[in-house]
């Protein structure tokens, strides 16, 4: 894994998926930050990422929507969600469209690897 993106609009919480990422092994790959999904949309197009991290509820784009997008384009690379959207409709929701794993916020270094895990094997 080259380069992850990771699309949420909360600074703070991009600096944690960013630290988690590192802690989880994958301090080597290059991390690429949006701040929504219309501009995570443009990301993954121009970054093509190994992996994308996305958050569920933002402004002028959520990350269902993005998702839903990425489907209709044809191009979607492995995606999880970290959120704080954690009900079993929206996981069922995530899963169908298409991402690999749902993680609910707080969340730790294991349960990210884990899912990376599970993603792989999958």
């Amino acid at each position: 894994m080259n380069r992850i993106l990771i699309i949420d609009d909360s600074k703070a919480m991009r600096m944690i998926v960013a630290r988690t990422v590192r802690q989880a092994g994958f301090g080597d790959c290059t991390i690429v930050e949006a701040t929504n999904g219309a501009e995570g949309l443009a990301a993954v197009r121009a970054q093509a990422p190994d992996l994308v991290l996305c958050d569920w509820n933002m402004p002028e784009m959520s990350g269902y929507d993005l998702l839903e997008a990425l489907n209709a384009d044809g191009n979607v690379p492995p995606f999880g969600f970290i959120t704080s959207e954690g009900t079993p409709d929206i996981k069922i929701k995530a899963l169908k469209a298409g991402a690999s794993f749902l993680i609910v916020k707080p969340f730790t270094v294991a349960a990210l690897q884990d899912a990376v895990r599970g993603m792989k094997a999958a």
